[in-house]
């Protein structure tokens, strides 16, 4: 084939798992020679990927209004077949590469208008009108980009048929299972929340439902990841509940495998915020791919994926005592708590699971290749 594509991210780290374990590694294997301009330490090739580093910006101004540039002028030496971005912040170079007769690919990750109206560090004031924005920047980008890669049903439904394609955040079949489990009936009372720790993920609300659980019950969260601020970090360090938590730090795929190999629950209680209602969180599915239940918000996307494959509990995430219910009622009920793992684990093999949606990926590429 030799058609080479270039993938482009100004936010994200170089290993995301959607842009480089999934959607990266996909296209290499189909025979694309990829090459990655992403933030990284430093210029290597990784399974056959070559990557151009960026630096880690000092702030969000320098990495909007400069990285963005330098993204563009390094994307454009490459004289690749085809473009593909992850950043809304880059639809400027979109366009740009568009203009030298590019084709291009905008991938859209959050429904990104919504997304800004919870947006902390924008005045409130500003939100709605930066919305507005927003939303006119990914019209302009629909009309003049090549196609867009949607991670959602409800953001492909915001562009047009013919130019979309859903292509959804679903786990590797089998990456997220560890290697020597542990039996389920034989694990502690353990729970585990995987992903980014802030506010708006209902982090604090974990920490004050484990609180409210039985003295006696000796459950544990084990939560992954990097806090959103040092003050969100003080703050969760203060509360009851937090005795109750051990905190991992970030975790490689593999610890990530070997977590949820060892624990009974897996947590997803994202606020009821627009860009949540309707997004499809990659850890719920990567709890169900590991075999084990979970509490999750109760929204009425979430509650068809939850309820409608029988794979755990959905609750009011602004109530802790909620939380603290359904974690409950899985811990004291060990035997359905496993059925309802297993069955998660069937969907993921049937349905939400990324063979399907590579598929559907390669044949986008095809299609837009002409």
């Amino acid at each position: 084939m030799n058609r080479k594509v270039c993938i482009l991210t100004s936010v994200h780290q170089a290993f995301d798992v959607r842009i480089f374990h999934k959607e990266v590694k996909t296209l290499s294997q189909a025979g694309y020679k990829v090459t990655l301009i992403a933030q990284h330490d430093k210029n290597e090739v990784i399974d056959g990927v070559r990557i151009i580093a960026l630096p880690r910006p000092r702030n969000r101004f320098v990495r909007i209004f400069g990285l963005a540039w330098r993204v563009f002028w390094l994307a454009l030496r490459e004289r690749a077949d085809i473009y593909h971005f992850h950043d809304p912040e880059l639809i400027c170079v979109g366009i740009l590469l568009r203009i030298q007769r590019k084709r291009v690919l905008y991938d859209v990750h959050e429904d990104v208008p919504r997304q800004i109206l919870s947006k902390h560090w924008i005045p409130l004031r500003l939100r709605k009108p930066v919305s507005e924005v927003a939303g006119l920047a990914e019209k302009v980008a629909a009309w003049a980009l090549n196609g867009i890669v949607a991670a959602t049903p409800a953001i492909a439904a915001r562009f047009p048929v013919h130019k979309t394609v859903n292509v959804q955040n679903f786990p590797i079949l089998g990456e997220l299972v560890a290697s020597k489990p542990v039996p389920y009936d034989r694990r502690f009372p353990d729970l585990a929340y995987v992903g980014g720790i802030a506010d708006i993920r209902g982090v604090r609300e974990m920490v004050q439902a484990m609180d409210l659980l039985p003295g006696d019950l000796n459950a544990r969260l084990f939560m992954a990841g990097s806090f959103s601020s040092p003050a969100l970090e003080q703050e969760l360090r203060s509360l009851a509940g937090w005795s109750q938590v051990e905190f991992l730090g970030w975790q490689s795929r593999l610890q990530v495998a070997d977590l949820l190999g060892r624990v009974r629950v897996g947590l997803v209680l994202f606020h009821p915020l627009p860009n949540h209602i309707y997004g499809q969180p990659n850890k719920l599915f990567e709890y169900m791919s590991a075999g084990i239940p979970v509490v999750a918000s109760d929204f009425p996307l979430w509650r068809e994926i939850v309820t409608g494959n029988g794979c755990g509990l959905v609750v009011n995430p602004l109530d802790p005592q909620a939380i603290a219910d359904g974690i409950l009622w899985l811990l004291k009920n060990h035997e359905e708590a496993e059925a309802m793992g297993w069955r998660g684990q069937q969907a993921v093999r049937e349905r939400y699971n990324w063979d399907v949606e590579a598929k559907k990926l390669l044949a986008f590429y095809e299609e837009v290749l002409g």
